[in-house]
Protein backbone atom coordinates (compact mmCIF):
# COMPACT_ATOMS: atom_id res chain seq x y z
CA UNK A 1 0.00 0.00 0.00
CA UNK A 2 1.91 3.20 -1.21
CA UNK A 3 0.02 6.97 -0.45
CA UNK A 4 0.66 9.68 -1.96
CA UNK A 5 0.20 12.78 0.34
CA UNK A 6 0.13 16.98 -1.04
CA UNK A 7 -1.48 19.66 -0.05
CA UNK A 8 -2.95 23.76 -0.48
CA UNK A 9 -3.22 26.39 0.88
CA UNK A 10 0.59 26.91 1.91
CA UNK A 11 0.34 30.52 0.46
CA UNK A 12 -2.91 32.17 1.09
CA UNK A 13 -3.36 34.96 3.20
CA UNK A 14 -6.70 33.54 4.81
CA UNK A 15 -7.80 29.71 5.27
CA UNK A 16 -6.25 26.77 7.12
CA UNK A 17 -3.79 24.56 5.17
CA UNK A 18 -5.42 21.15 3.56
CA UNK A 19 -3.46 17.63 3.04
CA UNK A 20 -4.78 14.60 1.58
CA UNK A 21 -3.36 11.21 1.23
CA UNK A 22 -4.47 9.01 -1.19
CA UNK A 23 -3.99 5.00 -2.01
CA UNK A 24 -4.95 4.67 -5.70
CA UNK A 25 -7.30 1.85 -6.52
CA UNK A 26 -6.37 -1.32 -8.74
CA UNK A 27 -6.06 -0.09 -12.05
CA UNK A 28 -5.34 3.84 -11.07
CA UNK A 29 -7.56 6.57 -12.07
CA UNK A 30 -6.99 7.74 -15.51
CA UNK A 31 -6.82 11.51 -15.93
CA UNK A 32 -5.53 12.47 -12.90
CA UNK A 33 -2.13 15.62 -12.77
CA UNK A 34 -0.92 18.07 -10.67
CA UNK A 35 -4.06 19.79 -9.63
CA UNK A 36 -2.77 23.37 -10.82
CA UNK A 37 -2.99 21.92 -14.15
CA UNK A 38 -6.67 20.79 -14.46
CA UNK A 39 -9.50 23.36 -14.67
CA UNK A 40 -11.75 23.44 -11.42
CA UNK A 41 -15.05 21.14 -13.07
CA UNK A 42 -12.72 18.76 -14.25
CA UNK A 43 -10.62 18.43 -10.35
CA UNK A 44 -14.30 18.05 -9.25
CA UNK A 45 -15.16 15.09 -11.85
CA UNK A 46 -11.80 13.64 -10.68
CA UNK A 47 -12.44 14.07 -7.13
CA UNK A 48 -15.45 12.36 -7.28
CA UNK A 49 -13.72 9.25 -8.81
CA UNK A 50 -10.75 9.58 -6.51
CA UNK A 51 -13.04 9.55 -2.76
CA UNK A 52 -15.39 6.75 -4.81
CA UNK A 53 -12.84 4.14 -5.40
CA UNK A 54 -9.70 5.08 -3.58
CA UNK A 55 -8.87 5.31 0.17
CA UNK A 56 -8.27 8.68 1.09
CA UNK A 57 -7.38 10.64 4.36
CA UNK A 58 -7.46 14.31 4.66
CA UNK A 59 -5.91 16.25 7.03
CA UNK A 60 -6.50 20.22 8.08
CA UNK A 61 -4.48 22.59 9.91
CA UNK A 62 -6.53 25.50 11.22
CA UNK A 63 -5.18 29.33 11.10
CA UNK A 64 -4.69 29.48 14.87
CA UNK A 65 -2.28 26.67 14.35
CA UNK A 66 -0.65 27.87 11.17
CA UNK A 67 -0.28 31.21 12.91
CA UNK A 68 0.82 29.63 16.23
CA UNK A 69 3.34 26.69 14.42
CA UNK A 70 4.24 29.10 11.21
CA UNK A 71 3.03 27.38 7.69
CA UNK A 72 5.88 24.70 7.44
CA UNK A 73 4.75 23.05 10.96
CA UNK A 74 1.50 23.59 9.84
CA UNK A 75 1.42 21.99 6.58
CA UNK A 76 3.48 19.22 8.31
CA UNK A 77 0.46 18.33 10.86
CA UNK A 78 -1.81 18.28 8.45
CA UNK A 79 0.38 15.93 6.43
CA UNK A 80 0.47 13.60 9.42
CA UNK A 81 -3.47 13.74 10.16
CA UNK A 82 -4.06 13.12 6.50
CA UNK A 83 -2.27 9.94 6.89
CA UNK A 84 -3.64 8.92 9.82
CA UNK A 85 -6.92 9.39 8.45
CA UNK A 86 -6.32 6.77 5.99
CA UNK A 87 -7.44 3.90 8.40
CA UNK A 88 -4.48 1.53 8.04
CA UNK A 89 -0.41 1.80 7.82
CA UNK A 90 0.94 2.55 4.71
CA UNK A 91 3.96 0.42 3.10
CA UNK A 92 5.59 3.52 2.24
CA UNK A 93 4.16 7.42 1.79
CA UNK A 94 5.63 9.60 -1.00
CA UNK A 95 5.23 13.37 -0.25
CA UNK A 96 5.47 15.64 -3.08
CA UNK A 97 8.34 18.37 -1.70
CA UNK A 98 11.18 18.81 -0.67
CA UNK A 99 10.58 17.35 2.57
CA UNK A 100 8.47 14.54 4.79
CA UNK A 101 6.80 15.45 7.95
CA UNK A 102 8.94 13.89 11.19
CA UNK A 103 6.48 10.70 11.61
CA UNK A 104 7.55 7.26 11.66
CA UNK A 105 6.33 5.78 8.21
CA UNK A 106 8.40 5.36 5.31
CA UNK A 107 8.69 8.02 3.01
CA UNK A 108 10.13 10.22 0.43
CA UNK A 109 9.88 13.52 -0.74
CA UNK A 110 9.49 13.87 -4.26
CA UNK A 111 10.12 17.61 -6.00
CA UNK A 112 7.42 18.01 -8.59
CA UNK A 113 5.41 15.04 -7.32
CA UNK A 114 1.92 16.29 -7.84
CA UNK A 115 3.08 15.92 -11.72
CA UNK A 116 5.28 12.44 -11.26
CA UNK A 117 3.32 9.93 -9.65
CA UNK A 118 -0.39 9.04 -9.95
CA UNK A 119 -1.72 9.00 -6.28
CA UNK A 120 0.20 12.18 -4.95
CA UNK A 121 -1.65 13.72 -8.28
CA UNK A 122 -4.49 12.56 -6.61
CA UNK A 123 -3.38 13.87 -3.44
CA UNK A 124 -3.21 17.42 -4.65
CA UNK A 125 -6.35 17.22 -6.30
CA UNK A 126 -8.35 15.95 -3.20
CA UNK A 127 -6.45 18.55 -1.35
CA UNK A 128 -6.94 21.25 -3.60
CA UNK A 129 -11.07 20.81 -3.94
CA UNK A 130 -11.63 20.42 -0.27
CA UNK A 131 -10.01 23.66 0.42
CA UNK A 132 -11.34 25.53 -2.20
CA UNK A 133 -14.95 24.19 -1.42
CA UNK A 134 -13.97 25.84 2.29
CA UNK A 135 -12.88 28.54 0.71
CA UNK A 136 -16.42 29.32 -1.06
CA UNK A 137 -18.50 28.53 2.49
CA UNK A 138 -15.89 30.95 4.31
CA UNK A 139 -16.81 33.67 1.51
CA UNK A 140 -20.54 33.71 2.33
CA UNK A 141 -19.71 33.81 6.30
CA UNK A 142 -16.93 36.72 5.76
CA UNK A 143 -18.11 38.49 2.23
CA UNK A 144 -16.10 41.16 0.91
CA UNK A 145 -12.67 39.32 0.02
CA UNK A 146 -13.65 38.00 -2.68
CA UNK A 147 -12.33 34.20 -1.39
CA UNK A 148 -14.75 32.47 -4.06
CA UNK A 149 -12.49 33.48 -7.02
CA UNK A 150 -9.00 34.24 -5.14
CA UNK A 151 -9.48 31.06 -2.72
CA UNK A 152 -7.25 33.12 -0.10
CA UNK A 153 -4.57 34.11 -1.81
CA UNK A 154 -3.60 37.54 -2.27
CA UNK A 155 -5.23 39.08 -4.95
CA UNK A 156 -5.20 42.61 -5.33
CA UNK A 157 -8.87 42.63 -5.20
CA UNK A 158 -8.10 41.14 -1.55
CA UNK A 159 -5.59 43.06 -0.43
CA UNK A 160 -7.67 45.97 -1.15
CA UNK A 161 -10.62 44.64 1.29
CA UNK A 162 -7.97 43.30 3.64
CA UNK A 163 -7.14 47.28 3.63
CA UNK A 164 -10.54 48.50 4.00
CA UNK A 165 -12.31 45.44 6.02
CA UNK A 166 -9.26 44.39 8.37
CA UNK A 167 -8.32 40.94 8.64
CA UNK A 168 -11.14 38.68 9.53
CA UNK A 169 -11.15 35.57 12.05
CA UNK A 170 -9.71 33.72 8.87
CA UNK A 171 -6.52 35.65 8.08
CA UNK A 172 -3.47 34.31 9.07
CA UNK A 173 -2.21 36.66 11.08
CA UNK A 174 0.98 35.70 11.49
CA UNK A 175 1.63 36.75 7.45
CA UNK A 176 2.89 39.97 6.65
CA UNK A 177 0.18 41.42 4.99
CA UNK A 178 -2.49 40.62 7.36
CA UNK A 179 -0.44 41.75 10.04
CA UNK A 180 0.61 45.29 8.04
CA UNK A 181 -2.95 45.81 7.64
CA UNK A 182 -3.51 45.51 11.19
CA UNK A 183 -1.64 48.21 11.69
CA UNK A 184 -3.34 50.57 9.62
Amino acid sequence: MIAGVDEAGRGPLAGPVVAAAVVLCPGGIAGVDDSKKLTAPRRETLYATITERCTVGVGIASVEEIDELNILWATMLAMTRAVEALGGEPAEILVDGNRCPRWRYRSRAIVGGDALEPCISAASIVAKVVRDRMMIEADAAHPGYGWSSNKGYGSAAHLDALNRLGPSPLHRRSFAPVAQARLV
